[in-house]
């Protein structure tokens, strides 16, 4: 029997994102940089999504009229909220449109869905500090926080497959942002392990509403409330509110034996810049990362079908494993959080438009009927070697590969895609477009010279990291 020492050992995995938040100095440049990209991505994808009703009913304070002193404000809105509420408007429009960054290893996910929390913090402690005459935090500060967010929620995924469990990784932004967020707001040691603890203790969505039959709009919101709750639990963690030493590992009741099929959670690198370095860019296509290259290859063939789509009469998606495990779809598509999740509905419209964007996922593009004639004459099959190159550290590869048969006999080349335009192999070649996207992003919510004054700060490194959070969150509201 375990005396009573060993039993209330902290667990180590506790202890490990504890000492990287508290300790870990980040030096690389292409982390701060690369940070620098995600941020205002980001944020320019939170704006776009603005332009949807069925984002922005759920915006604003939860008893309205609400007045929050030094609150946290919503970037291309008027709202001031308490810190936990803001952290799940701004991770909600974040995530909306399916359009921010990815990371896709045993367990996916989307690592700046913790920006909501970050961002709401980073602005309510900065306010906060300018009132009792102390300095206020920097965007610098904004993209640390960033880059460690990343790193753990990013490692954790790499061998722990909430997935294969049931579980939507939205628990990893939970946990990731739970222990940035302690930290900037003043925890130790002591309050950043607590907090955590209930973090995991907390339990974690279902991944059902990502999946047939029941694939639905909360996955548009799950990260904002994912978010939300690590600020809650770091708020409880900063006023003394104890935390559960062994909370993964206890028998029986921990995570691992309930939740996680009696697995230990597995680290095997150390935490340092390494996911924000290799995180993937949604650059062309607001789509499941999972499609981005059969999305690219069905953009590329659209010159050559565009006039022959009645002739068609094979299509041929060869894929990779994880892409077969969620996003192979057949039969009806209920909403755009269904469409933007199937393969063969993304490859569909690229063929037929020639382009993807956020509205061809709405009702009345999905009424064309030549979408699901085209789904209906999709094949899907896994290259084994696309899924080897997928898991691999050294290359983290999304392949995809379509081609087109026609009734008369003949066929398009095999446009093969093995690296999206957002992969880290294409950095130089995204930022533009990065760039791009984010003007073109802002541009649908803030007047000319508004958006005039944003762009001016954020394409400059130095100028944008040297200001305070409150000062750019100023130039962010409406």
């Amino acid at each position: 029997m375990l005396k009573v020492e060993e039993q209330k050992k902290t667990d180590t995995l506790l202890e490990e994102i504890t000492d990287y938040v508290l300790n870990k100095e980040i030096t690389s440049e292409e982390a701060y940089s690369t940070a620098h990209y995600v941020l205002i991505d980001t944020i320019g994808c939170g704006v776009l999504a603005l332009n949807y009703p069925e984002c922005t009913k759920h915006l604003g304070p939860i008893v309205p009229g609400t007045v929050v002193p030094n609150g946290t404000r919503v970037p291309g809105t008027s709202h001031v909220l308490d810190p936990v509420q803001g952290a799940f408007n701004i991770g909600a429009i974040i995530r909306w449109l399916d359009y921010n960054d990815t990371w896709l290893a045993a367990e996916w996910g989307h690592p700046s869905d913790n920006l909501g929390g970050i961002l709401a913090v980073a602005d309510f402690v900065s306010q906060e500090r300018l009132a009792k005459g102390k300095a206020p935090l920097t965007v610098k500060n904004v993209l640390e926080a960033m880059i460690k967010a990343h790193e753990i929620q990013g490692v954790l995924a790499l061998e722990n497959s909430l997935n294969r469990v049931g579980l939507d990784h939205v628990l990893y932004v939970k946990v990731a942002t739970t222990a940035v967020v302690t930290e900037m707001l003043g925890g130790g040691r002591e309050e950043i392990i607590n907090a955590l603890s209930n973090a995991w203790i907390d339990n974690s969505s279902l991944r059902t509403y990502r999946h047939a039959p029941n694939t639905g709009s909360r996955k548009s919101w799950a990260a904002g409330d994912a978010t939300s709750r690590a600020v809650r639990l770091a708020m409880m963690a900063i006023k003394g509110e104890m935390g559960y030493q062994t909370a993964l590992s206890a028998p029986g009741w921990g995570f691992q034996d309930v939740l996680f099929n009696k697995q230990e959670l597995t680290v095997n690198q150390p935490f340092n810049s390494y996911v924000m370095e290799n995180v993937l860019f949604k650059v062309s296509y607001p789509a499941e990362f999972h499609a981005q290259t059969a999305a690219e290859a069905a953009v590329k063939l659209y010159p050559e079908v565009k006039d022959r789509i009645d002739d068609i009469d094979e299509i041929r998606i060869t894929t990779h494993e994880s892409a077969i495990r969620i996003i192979d779809k057949k039969g009806p598509l209920y909403n755009p959080a269904d469409r933007d999740h199937c393969i063969q509905y993304i490859t569909a419209i690229g063929l037929l438009k020639g382009n993807i964007v956020a509205e061809d996922y709405e009702d009345e593009v999905a009424a064309d009927p030549r979408v699901d004639t085209l789904r209906d004459k999709m094949v899907v099959t896994e290259n084994k070697d696309y899924t080897k190159d997928y898991l691999d550290p050294n290359k983290r590869s999304i392949a995809n590969a379509v081609q087109v048969h026609f009734k008369d006999g003949t066929s398009t080349e095999k446009v093969d895609c093995e690296y999206p335009l957002g992969h880290r192999f294409r950095r130089d070649e995204a930022v533009p477009k990065i760039l791009e996207k984010y003007a073109a992003n802002l541009a649908t919510q803030y007047s000319r010279k508004q958006l005039q004054q944003i762009e001016e700060v954020s394409y400059d490194y130095d100028k944008l990291t040297a200001m305070n959070v409150n000062e750019f969150m100023d130039l962010l509201v409406k």
